[in-house]
């Protein structure tokens, strides 16, 4: 651990070795037949191959297939492997120390393009967030500080670095309450929270108490006080998002509940909210809700909350209500602590006027019942809304109320910049009051494993309950495989914050669920197919994203990324070296990568890796050499910018 003499949090195992196996004579003279005609067979298939094949890269391919007929045992070549397991394994265990890497220097290859390191100011660079162009967008409804993207000229094409000292995460979960300082070396909290116990300073580390502006006996008793007024055991409230998060310190102990947050904040003067809330291993992103939708479908989430998150509810038409409303399920709940909820309580500590306050919170009230929300409960600092299950009953008080009118035909879950619009989202019709629109969902667990409401009713376009039972084996398989690779993946503790780049289903993070691990879920702007509103039906999270652009998150924010295809999607629609670079922003020092593509893409995205220095290798499919798909296993070095004294 870099800076610190303790013991790694992270045991590195042994490597298995290969099993050896007694054969009879008879079978050994078998076997030899068996080879020699394999031998033959391979040999005729290679040179009828040249004949028809003479690129480089596919001439390469064929020869190391070549290769591994004429040997009677597994071994390595310089391209894959014909088994996960070989002397040249890569080693996943983090190990490394103070001062190792410092400057990230590269051996220079004339074969190889070297990425070099970026300049020291750039440690915590959010492309898409950056504050100084942010400056350039109308301050008005926070615009501003939604995702402004830099254009391909402006791309950054370094690396960049770790900031002096940087350490690994503490072990979840203990990280869930402790952060090394040198890994976000932000004090600004400490002083202007101070009071309201989020996050204290001591020596070399930060402790995050649980506390929170309105729940000052810790977040998990605010939690307690949620649950007495409406049901966070019994599995039916299991994806949640939080708006405005500060340190996410709400998700991080709604965890333990198997509840599962999103939590997010906009990068602003409150410096590095959400970069805390992934030091700590809680799922979050950079985000604001203004003029665009908020990146998740519709009908994702069982409970939004906002804890004095400061979003003008009321104003602007209750524009910001409407978006809740579009991703909060049929029958969540959204909960509101805070100003002006309790105001005959608290409004000379908000130093603000009675009247002031109860004109907020009647705003609030009217847009919640326009939207045919009910009040489900007000008691002490908390109140609670239940969104309807249904709008059979909502069109009918809609005859005489229109404000805000019902949406037009639109896709509720397209949401990437996407507007925002002043209209309610219909819900799925339903042909009694008491059906849920769009299909009731099962209790968590069992909903993880259930066929989603959303294929079952074939409103994904091309999935059947037939593919998503084959996906879902296809995926416990894979998962297995990869855990022989990489063997710290089944390592409890190694890795905390997963990234997926092209999920899909979620199939990948639903063999992962019983680990202490969470993953974020990507499904690409570009997916021939929108699927991340099936994830959120299997009681997973994930959000869109374009891998053309930057992600909204800060540098380090994860331990391993996985890629299923990522490059044969966005093959001419953007730089591999691009994406590349952008995994390489966002995996921490000593992260894990894994890529599925095929062999030919997977060539030049490993000479790319040797670019960035990370230590890698193609391995072959799970079903074995013949696929033409591999796999990508590789780990990022670890380096930090120079210490202050060697710059």
């Amino acid at each position: 651990m870099a800076g610190s003499n303790q013991t790694p949090y992270y045991t590195p195992t042994s490597k298995p070795s290969q099993p050896t196996h007694p054969f009879s004579s008879w079978k050994r003279l078998n076997l030899y037949y068996s080879l020699a005609a394999i031998t033959f067979l391979c040999c005729a298939c290679y040179y009828a191959g040249q004949l028809q094949h003479t690129t480089t890269t596919v001439g390469l391919h064929l020869s190391n297939i070549a290769s591994s007929c004429f040997s009677s045992q597994n071994t390595t070549s310089p391209v894959f492997s014909s088994s996960p397991v070989s002397s040249s394994q890569l080693d996943f265990t983090t190990h490394h120390s103070a001062g190792d890497g410092a400057g990230g220097a590269v051996v220079p290859d004339d074969t190889v393009k070297i990425y070099p390191p970026c300049d020291v100011k750039y440690t915590e660079y959010t492309p898409c967030e950056d504050p100084t162009r942010s400056l350039k967008y109308n301050r008005d409804r926070l615009i501003y500080r939604e995702r402004h993207c830099p254009e391909k000229s402006e791309f950054l094409r370094c690396r960049i670095p770790a900031p002096y000292g940087y350490k690994n995460p503490f072990k979840w979960p203990m990280s869930r309450d402790l952060a090394w300082y040198a890994n976000v070396p932000h004090k600004e909290l400490t002083v202007e929270k101070a009071v309201q116990n989020w996050i204290r300073f001591e020596g070399d580390r930060f402790r995050f108490p649980g506390g929170g502006t309105m729940f000052p006996n810790g977040a998990d008793a605010y939690i307690d006080d949620i649950g007495k007024l409406i049901n966070l055991k019994d599995g039916s409230i299991r994806t949640a998002i939080d708006t405005g998060c500060g340190v996410a310190s709400w998700g991080a102990y709604l965890l333990s509940r198997n509840i599962l947050a999103i939590s997010f904040a906009p990068r602003d003067t409150h410096e590095a909210q959400v970069q805390f809330a992934l030091e700590r291993g809680v799922p979050a992103l950079i985000g604001v809700i203004a003029s665009k939708r908020l990146p998740y479908p519709s009908r994702a989430f069982d409970m939004a909350h906002c804890s004095r998150c400061l979003i003008p509810w009321g104003e602007y038409d209750g524009t910001y209500l409407i978006e809740v409303d579009r991703v909060l399920r049929p029958g969540g709940y959204w909960i509101l602590s805070g100003p002006p909820i309790h105001w005959r309580k608290y409004w000379k500590g908000w130093e603000r006027t009675k009247e002031d306050l109860n004109a907020e919170q009647t705003k609030i009230e009217k847009v919640a019942r326009s939207l045919c929300w009910k009040k489900f409960v007000e008691k002490d600092d908390i109140a609670i809304w239940q969104k309807p299950y249904n709008h059979l009953q909502c069109k009918e008080f809609r005859k005489t109320s229109k404000n805000p009118p019902m949406c037009p035909a639109q896709d509720p879950d397209r949401a990437w910049y996407t507007e925002i619009e002043t209209c309610l989202t219909s819900l799925p019709e339903v042909s009694s009051e008491e059906k849920v629109a769009g299909g009731q969902l099962e209790k968590w667990p069992k909903r993880l494993h259930a066929i989603p409401p959303r294929i079952s009713r074939g409103t994904v376009n091309g999935v059947t309950s037939d593919t998503f039972n084959k996906d879902s084996q296809l995926w416990k398989r894979r998962v297995s495989y990869y855990k022989t690779v990489n063997n710290q993946l089944g390592q409890p503790g190694r890795y905390r914050n997963l990234l997926d780049m092209n999920a899909y289903l979620g199939g990948f993070a639903a063999n992962l669920v019983d680990d202490p691990v969470w993953v974020m879920n990507i499904v690409p702007a570009e997916a021939n197919v929108n699927t991340l509103g099936v994830i959120y039906e299997r009681g997973l999270i994930g959000t869109y994203q374009s891998w053309c652009e930057a992600m909204s998150t800060y540098p380090r924010t994860y331990d391993l990324i996985h890629a299923d295809s990522v490059f044969t999607l966005y093959k001419d629609r953007c730089e591999m070296e691009d994406i590349l670079l952008e995994m390489d922003r966002i995996l921490r020092p000593e992260g894990s990568v894994i890529i599925r593509d095929d062999v030919d893409t997977l060539i030049k995205v490993k000479r790319i890796t040797d670019g960035l220095n990370w230590d890698s290798q193609i391995v072959d499919h799970e079903d074995g050499p013949l696929e033409r798909e591999k796999l990508l296993f590789a780990v990022k070095s670890y380096w930090t910018a120079p210490s202050i004294q060697e710059s």
